[in-house]
């Protein structure tokens, strides 16, 4: 398999590579492992997709909103142009009379089977911390809005099982459409352990989770961030690189401001490639206000573009 950071092109191809192959956040039989059903010249399906106009505006379009937005716009990308499944319904109401009891991502058929299944799809990045006066380790969102554990039970346990719902069969007969099989879920993402703390893997969790460090802005040195590039959306999908040299003066820029409160930020730490001259991404971290994760104490003040 080539290296995905060596891949040229659209950014949008680096983060569709990295989807092939990112480990979820979530360990459940539901879960939808992507390479399984990869055919062996998916690659050359992926280039080809940046020579698709329609594919290319799509998907460049949605870089521009949130990146759960964008993200379900790759995972559609995915579903259709590498893997040859057809999508039958996406982003789909389910409510009972005026109360809405939630959204079905995707109703697709498999191909293999002639089946049609639900799919549920999330990218998620977590911060763990043990907060002060608590013995039970906690994984927030960078906002600390969002926790792991919420998110994994709400997946697995209300969206996943959107498509049984009485008021979810009515409506596909209403549309014409075929009731899904099975449902499966689709969580990549990463998970960032603080630097000067030993935390446990959550449980749930498979092993081969993507990870990276945070640690508070206050405690870092200009002499550390020394070769790093701060991390903009869609960027935080699958490892950076660039060619030019990293310039540390942004970094540095951005831990000031966090430091003064604002809310945190990604960051990749980038080493040379001898043999190529690419910049690539070694290792990722989050900088953090002291006042994390306690979110009524951090500004939400952004004085950089940057999307949820």
């Amino acid at each position: 398999m080539i290296d995905i950071r060596n891949i040229g092109g659209p950014y949008y191809l680096r983060h569709l590579h990295w989807l092939c192959s990112a480990p979820s956040l979530v360990e459940n039989a539901a879960v939808f492992t992507v390479g399984k059903w990869l055919p062996v010249d998916f690659e050359q399906n992926l280039q080809a997709v940046s020579g698709n106009a329609r594919l290319a505006a799509s998907l460049s379009e949605a870089a521009g909103k949130k990146l759960g937005h964008y993200f379900e716009q790759l995972y559609a990308c995915l579903l259709t142009e590498l893997l040859g499944w057809q999508i039958l319904a996406r982003n789909l109401p389910v409510r009972d009379g005026g109360r809405t009891l939630g959204e079905l991502d995707f109703l697709v058929r498999n191909p293999a089977t002639g089946e049609a299944e639900h799919h549920e799809v999330a990218v998620k990045f977590y911060l763990g911390c043990r907060p002060a006066g608590e013995g039970e380790v906690r994984w927030y969102g960078p906002g600390s809005r969002d926790r792991l554990d919420l998110k994994s039970h709400r997946l697995l346990e209300h969206q996943a099982r959107l498509a049984v719902l009485p008021e979810t069969q009515a409506l596909l007969d209403a549309l014409g459409l075929p009731h899904p099989v099975r449902s499966r879920v689709l969580m990549p993402g990463y998970l960032f352990y603080p630097h000067d703390d030993s935390l446990p893997a959550p449980v749930g969790v498979p092993a081969d989770h993507q990870r990276g460090t945070w640690l508070r802005a206050t405690a870092v040195e200009d002499s550390q961030l020394e070769f790093a590039v701060v991390l903009h959306k869609p960027d935080w999908l699958g490892p950076w690189s660039q060619s030019p040299s990293p310039d540390s003066r942004q970094a540095i820029a951005a831990a000031g401001q966090i430091a003064g409160g604002a809310s945190p930020r990604l960051f990749a730490r980038l080493l040379q490639d001898p043999a190529t001259g690419l910049w690539r991404e070694q290792e990722r971290f989050f900088l953090v206000p002291d006042a994390w994760p306690f979110a009524d104490n951090i500004s939400r003040r952004r004085p950089w573009p940057d999307r949820d």
